[in-house]
């Protein structure tokens, strides 16, 4: 038998398969497939998605490939059979799969994309990274964000020479957007107000802030107690740990990292290792310290961790958790 012959043969057999999935069925299937070879899956893949929006009783099954509402429920169902033991073909990297495909919707809704241009849209209580030329890096948080300038908490960091104020100085100002980016722009001080009772700055506005560094991933607050584990980066792994380690507090985490509070001053470069439970599952991950904020007045350091690859399993977890997919125990 030719080799023509049997792409015939297994080209009207799935013709076949498809014209009986439809027949009894009012909704255009066709369309559905269409738009899942559209979107990147695959045959079996597609048919996995089908039988899910069924059996989730989605309404519109289409919606899959636009809604993360339907993508949540799907996912969620799907995690649950997977679990049980019950969903045929489903496995962990088919729903890392999902969850890619779930990023990517995530971030094609206008408030990942809009941005600001001016610091009048700064939150109060954003946290600012400050650089002071020829000095160093600050801390600090907006205080207070008014028409002609807005007020910033004292910045923690190097100490200033004797004799130097704040006032009048050119600085610039780096800070994070939640559910956004990254930010910088130039600025003047115009008030030093150390004698006060809380002492702040008064900075000038400027409508000529630079969008940078996108978001990658997704981020979900935890403020959850967790253990830290010292790691050696060549030897990194998702296993538990069975011995308490140094405690310490994770404030947020996503699969790309986590942001990670401990006690006393630490260093960027280090590799480590997170463990915390996250909707009643062990979560584990390993990563290197890409940066730390350290404050002196409270000696605590908040830990910016970069993930080590994540196997699918441990991804599928923390995702979970991300989007809320199941309530935190």
């Amino acid at each position: 038998m030719s080799i023509l012959l049997i792409l015939i043969i297994a080209i009207l057999i799935a013709v076949i398969v498809l014209i009986k999935l439809f027949a009894s069925d009012k909704f255009p299937w066709i369309q559905f497939y269409a738009r899942g070879r559209e979107s990147g899956f695959n045959l079996s893949e597609i048919n996995l998605l089908r039988k899910v929006a069924i059996e989730s009783g989605i309404q519109d099954p289409l919606a899959l490939f636009w809604s993360v509402k339907q993508l949540d429920k799907a996912l969620r169902s799907m995690i649950i059979k997977f679990q049980s033991g019950t969903g045929h073909n489903i496995n962990q990297a088919v729903i890392s799969k999902i969850f890619d495909f779930r990023k990517k919707i995530e971030f094609e809704q206008p408030k990942y994309k809009i941005g600001i241009t001016t610091s009048r849209k700064m939150a109060v209580r954003q946290v600012l990274k400050i650089t002071f030329p020829g000095i160093g890096t600050y801390t600090s948080n907006v205080v207070e964000n008014l028409r002609k300038y807005f007020a910033i908490s004292y910045p923690v960091g190097p100490k200033l020479p004797l004799g130097t104020s704040w006032a009048g100085q050119i600085i610039n100002i780096y800070f994070w957007r939640t559910d956004d980016a990254g930010y910088v722009f130039e600025t003047k001080i115009l008030n030093d107000f150390i004698d006060r009772k809380v002492p702040i700055l008064h900075v000038l506005h400027s409508d000529n802030l630079v969008r940078s560094q996108k978001r990658g991933s997704v981020r979900a607050e935890v403020n959850k107690s967790a253990f830290l584990y010292a790691n050696n980066a060549n030897h990194a792994n998702e296993a538990a740990e069975k011995t308490s380690g140094i405690k310490c507090m994770l404030l947020d985490i996503s699969e790309d990292g986590a942001a990670i509070l401990i006690g006393g001053k630490a260093k960027a470069g280090i590799s480590v290792k997170v463990q915390t439970k996250l909707s009643g599952e062990e979560v584990v991950m390993s990563g290197i310290v890409r940066g730390v904020n350290f404050n002196p007045n409270k000696n605590q350091s908040v830990l910016r961790l970069k993930a080590f690859p994540l196997s699918f399993t441990m991804k599928n977890k923390i995702l979970g958790y991300v989007y809320g997919l199941f309530p935190d125990k």
